[in-house]
């Protein structure tokens, strides 16, 4: 069975997709860059602050289907400047600390991505059979 998750403590969808799609207990995670939810626009300039917002998105809608992070198995972090990955990864570890296992990860330099964000990240998460 496949369902819609949507919630408002993510930011709603900028084009015609859905923030959430599960299939068979696994939760698909749209792309998720750093726009506050409350405010609807970016969360900062630096990719520290939009890294931060963008993972609080996706853990929104990793709740929102009854999953926590430690659900999270896979994960795919879009950057505009590479050279980010450093500061990037402080984030990601901080966030993920609690988690029993670190999911697997996949890190991408783009051109661009949408409303000049520098970072934009995407989650598969898994329900425990």
């Amino acid at each position: 069975m496949k369902k819609t998750i949507t919630t408002d403590m993510a930011p709603h969808a900028l084009g015609p997709y859905s923030q959430g799609v599960e299939v068979n207990k696994v939760l698909y995670c749209s792309g998720q860059i750093g726009i506050d939810p409350q405010k609807g626009k970016l969360a900062g300039v630096s990719v520290v602050e939009q890294a931060k917002q963008a993972l609080q998105n996706i853990k929104a809608i990793v709740v929102a289907d009854s999953l926590s992070v430690a659900d999270i198995v896979k994960v795919t972090v879009f950057m505009t400047n590479i050279a980010d990955f450093s500061k990037v990864n402080e984030i990601y570890a901080e966030f993920f600390k609690d988690a029993p296992l670190l999911p697997a990860r996949s890190a991408v330099g783009v051109q661009a991505l949408p409303a000049e964000a520098k970072i934009e990240i995407e989650a598969i998460a898994a329900k425990h059979c």
